[in-house]
């Protein structure tokens, strides 16, 4: 898409510039700074709302709230259903969270929803324990609600995912198939048509991730991702979107030690990751911050680098790669806060961005809304530079028909000066006579010929082309089969190396049991020769006969007698 069917489209979104000039005042706006003092700003246009309260353009406002808020928190999930935003979970003062409010954001009042455990769980799903948790993500689906992830005070051994129903106000578990990853909190979520994106974090031992894996929402089943390409180094809490349906793109996020502000992309399709060198104003490293996509442009908020919050609210072009700033905060406001969450909603037929909470050295449990104007989703065009080629090789990755076609728009241009250079000659050498008017037709006679053996040529070469194609196949087929031959020979080969092994394990059996009978056979060969050669040797001293009783010696019979 050019950039004028881009403009048109934003333009179509969004109330025309011109209709907003019309209406615009000057107002003074205020934003109070962390001593609860009211500062002021520069003049902006603002423009009153039918219900009476004042939006400003391309900066931050608190909007008129009503209700009773959520405690203050950090590190919690953010999601918007039916122009409600609900608020789950998260960190106080280190103590975990398990509590679920939502925010009318038609008349920004807040409200707590009173929730159980499902009784009797539908089909896949289970009673869900609602363990307090931080650092999770919660993704709207089909009017539901999922809660993915996150740190506990006793962690499981893999991710859980936990479904709320808006209708039945029940909380359940959901059961998944595959390889579940391993619990972690810190990561990204990223909804991509039917399937969620899963990356990095931390786990319960404190080690940061750069794995990747995708669960389909449909079957339920978790897949491990092997990408190509440089990944990542582990980290956690970055922020992450989808362009296009395609790119996933990641950006920021925190070690132990350090924050990033490097940019990471991968290909959905190849599963191939790539880090682009993007242009403008490149953000400050920062972990803990929060992003939402409006058409192509990812707005970035807050975060920080354990050492001070990041002020300026961020826009990337995800087509051109380029940074700009679109508004900044002063003092320590829960916009410049870690663990922050943004969603983007819509309000009178506009597109709003809306964050809530924070840590900045306090807990906040603030409302902001930002109202992103025309100029903000494309300054950064406008402002845009030559793109390098670091940029170029991406957008062309993104318009993969782009080359293909200013080339044949190219050569169709070229053909049409040529036609039009031939008319004229032509028109000119009419005046010369008949016998050049002769000339010239048998020019474009032989033009044509010789036009047309090169399409022949070229019919001839496609159907050489298309033929090895088919040949290929056809010995690819082969191949195939010969491949699925030899598995199953190689299958039979195992299952016969199988029991050949078996059977030689018998035997040693067997042949181990005759050794042990054989010796114990030799034993008893010992055993019978030395009885019987006692028994010889009181034979012959019991065998003196009459010679023997005269010369004394005992009868032996009596003797033996006398011992039985």
């Amino acid at each position: 898409m050019n950039l004028s069917l881009r403009m048109e489209t934003l333009s179509q979104r969004r109330r025309p510039f011109l209709m907003r000039m019309e209406t615009l005042s000057l107002e003074t706006k205020t934003i109070s700074n962390e001593n609860g003092t009211l500062v002021e700003t520069q003049d902006k246009d603002v423009v009153s709302e039918d219900v009476g309260t004042v939006a400003v353009y391309d900066q931050w406002i608190v909007p008129p709230i009503t209700g009773q808020p959520p405690k203050a928190r950090y590190e919690h999930g953010a999601a918007i259903v039916q122009d409600k935003m609900y608020i789950y979970g998260g960190n106080h003062n280190g103590r975990y969270l398990n509590d679920l409010h939502v925010l009318e954001l038609r008349s920004w009042a807040w409200s707590k929803v009173n929730f159980k455990a499902e009784n009797e769980p539908q089909e896949g799903q289970s009673p869900a324990k609602l363990t307090p948790c931080a650092g999770h993500s919660l993704i709207p689906w089909e009017n539901k609600l999922l809660s993915i992830a996150g740190h506990t005070k006793d962690p499981s051994e893999t991710i859980q995912v936990k479904v709320f129903d808006l209708q039945s106000c029940t909380w359940s578990t959901l059961k998944t198939y595959g390889k579940a990853p391993v619990s972690r909190g810190g990561q990204s979520v990223t909804l991509v048509g039917t399937s969620l994106v899963f990356f990095g974090g931390q786990d319960a031992k404190r080690s940061l991730l750069n794995d990747l894996h995708i669960l389909d929402l449909e079957t339920m089943t978790w897949d491990e991702i092997d990408a190509i390409g440089v990944p990542p180094s582990p980290r956690s809490d970055h922020a992450a979107a989808v362009h296009a349906e395609r790119y996933l793109l990641i950006f920021g996020g925190g070690s132990h030690a350090t924050c990033f502000n490097d940019l990471h992309v991968l290909d959905l399709q190849t599963m191939e990751w790539t880090r682009p060198t993007p242009q403008g104003e490149i953000p400050t490293p920062r972990a803990g911050h929060a992003g939402v996509t409006v058409g192509e442009s990812w707005f970035i908020v807050g975060g920080g680098d354990n050492k001070t919050g990041a002020s300026e609210t961020v826009v990337l072009n995800m087509s051109t790669l380029c940074w700009s700033v679109v508004t900044s905060v002063e003092g320590r406001v829960p916009l410049a806060s870690e663990g922050l969450s943004l969603v983007l909603s819509s309000y009178n037929g506009e597109d709003i961005l809306v964050s809530f909470g924070g840590y900045n050295g306090h807990y906040s449990n603030e409302v902001n809304v930002l109202k992103p104007s025309h100029k903000s989703t494309l300054q950064s065009k406008i402002a845009e530079t030559p793109v390098p080629d670091s940029v170029s090789a991406v957008h062309n990755v993104t318009n993969p028909t782009r080359d293909v076609d200013s080339e044949f728009e190219g050569g169709h241009e070229g053909k049409i000066r040529e036609i039009v250079m031939d008319n004229i000659d032509q028109e000119s050498r009419k005046s010369r006579g008949e016998g050049t008017r002769e000339h010239l037709l048998a020019a474009l006679k032989a033009e044509r010929e010789e036009m047309l053996s090169s399409l022949s040529k070229e019919k001839l070469q496609t159907l050489h082309l298309k033929q090895e194609l088919t040949d290929a196949e056809i010995r690819n087929t082969d191949l195939y089969k010969e491949l699925q031959s030899v598995r199953g020979q190689l299958a039979a080969e195992q299952s016969r190396c199988f029991k050949l092994e078996v059977d030689v394990a018998e035997l040693r059996q067997k042949l181990q049991t005759m050794e042990a009978l054989q010796k114990e056979r030799e034993l008893l060969q010992r055993q019978k020769a030395a009885s019987e050669h006692a028994l010889n040797a009181n034979h012959r001293q019991g065998s003196g006969g009459v010679w023997g009783w005269l010369a004394g010696t005992p009868d032996t019979d009596n003797q033996k007698e006398d011992e039985a």
